[in-house]
């Protein structure tokens, strides 16, 4: 698994940016590929987590380059509970 942290910024391309995100992340979960998303509760940035290697997805989704969005890290998590892990 990996994760990716995001930090926002107050640049409002970003808000223009994140319907066609989301519904991006919508699709990758229905797939299964993505495991869980979101926004931290204080909006500085968001958590996401990536069944598999999410360099291709960072490279096709322009919302990871949009003003107001910084990819802060992407690393591989292996989780030892939980009903995701495996």
């Amino acid at each position: 698994m990996y994760v990716i942290e995001l930090r926002f910024t107050d640049d409002p391309r970003r808000l223009d940016a994140r319907p066609a995100h989301r519904d991006r992340l919508a699709a990758l979960h229905a797939t299964g590929r993505l495991l869980l998303a979101g926004p931290l509760a204080d909006d500085s940035g968001a958590l996401l987590v990536f069944r598999d290697d999410p360099d291709d997805e960072l490279a096709a989704d322009p919302y990871y380059r949009t003003p107001g969005v910084e990819v802060s890290s992407v690393r591989e998590w292996r989780p030892v509970v939980g009903d995701q892990y495996g």
